[in-house]
């Protein structure tokens, strides 16, 4: 999948279509794993947001740059719902290895199959993220467009 955006709806609609494609994989023992690339200013943390609202999630989602984690509940009877209890929203940008993930539990987090897992920047955290990792690559191509491509 490689798509063009132009504005948060067509970005909604994109975020819309990749719950769809989640919802057609197999349910895994371990958290769905989502790796976020591109940089800054591409569209990472607007995608979250838009999946976020998709899923039925009413706080407002705001980048975890310097905090490093965000957790949110995913309401029940919303889409996924019953296959996910929590998106957890990590950004990885000021992690310099993989043993940094330590102190946000990850351990923990990964083991929870009711765990979907958004990281942004996944590349600086590689080493401790699982090898079925879904890529998602965002790419600023100019002030109104950007370039989405599920790898």
């Amino acid at each position: 999948m490689e798509q063009e955006v132009r504005n948060l709806k067509e970005l909604y609609a994109q975020a819309e279509s990749f719950l769809e494609y989640l919802a057609q994989r197999p349910q895994k023992d371990t958290a769905t794993v989502v790796g976020l690339s591109g940089e800054l200013g591409s569209g990472k943390t607007a995608f979250t947001k838009c999946v976020a609202s998709a899923l039925g999630v009413t706080e407002t989602v705001t980048s975890p740059t310097f905090i490093l984690e965000k957790i949110y509940s995913i309401p029940a009877g919303s889409v996924l719902g019953s296959r996910f209890a929590t998106l957890v929203h990590i950004d990885a940008y000021r992690m310099d290895s993989a043993k940094e993930m330590r102190a946000l539990n990850w351990e923990e987090i990964v083991l929870d199959q009711r765990n979907l897992v958004f990281i942004e920047w996944p590349e600086q955290v590689i080493g401790a993220l699982p090898k079925d990792m879904i890529k998602v690559s965002f790419e600023y191509v100019n002030e109104g467009v950007r370039r989405i491509s599920l790898n």
